[in-house]
């Protein structure tokens, strides 16, 4: 059940993510949510898209270095404390956070979370089993 993120090796210098971004919008390729981790020659963008296909295909003609990873998705309340739930779920099953990041939905009050885990697997079950409800990629595309 886990969603697809792409993640983009970008060098750190101007104009480096609009080129990223207009190319993905010229093959409408919508943008669901996104992290960058940087540092001083280089970039790592991830991406969650509504069609990660057309976008891997897009970057990779374009020439970027792009890695495709299973991530857990997970829908969390808005409100104070239900990230440190879904984490304490994590964390009881024995399941360490290499990263996470967060979006909100335009039309209901939650937060979607992506997580990238060692197990998805035993991360996903995990969270169901609690009461959490997870994202799929049909969900992303949804959005």
């Amino acid at each position: 059940m886990a969603i697809k993120q792409l993640t983009i090796f970008v060098e750190n210098k101007q104009g480096a993510i609009v080129s990223i971004t207009d190319a993905l919008a010229a093959q409408d390729v919508n943008i669901r949510a996104l992290s960058i981790a940087e540092t001083e020659d280089f970039g790592i963008l991830r991406l969650i898209v509504n069609d990660e296909v057309a976008a891997e295909k897009t970057l990779s003609t374009a020439g970027y270095l792009i890695k495709v990873t299973d991530v857990v998705g997970v829908k969390i309340g808005d409100a104070p404390g239900k990230l440190t739930a879904a984490l304490g779920v994590l964390d009881k099953a024995g399941i360490n956070v290499e990263y996470l990041y967060a979006f909100m939905a335009r039309t209901e009050k939650h937060a979607y979370v992506v997580l990238r885990v060692e197990d998805n697997a035993a991360a996903e079950a995990a969270l169901e089993s609690a009461g959490f409800h997870l994202i799929t990629d049909a969900d992303i595309c949804k959005l």
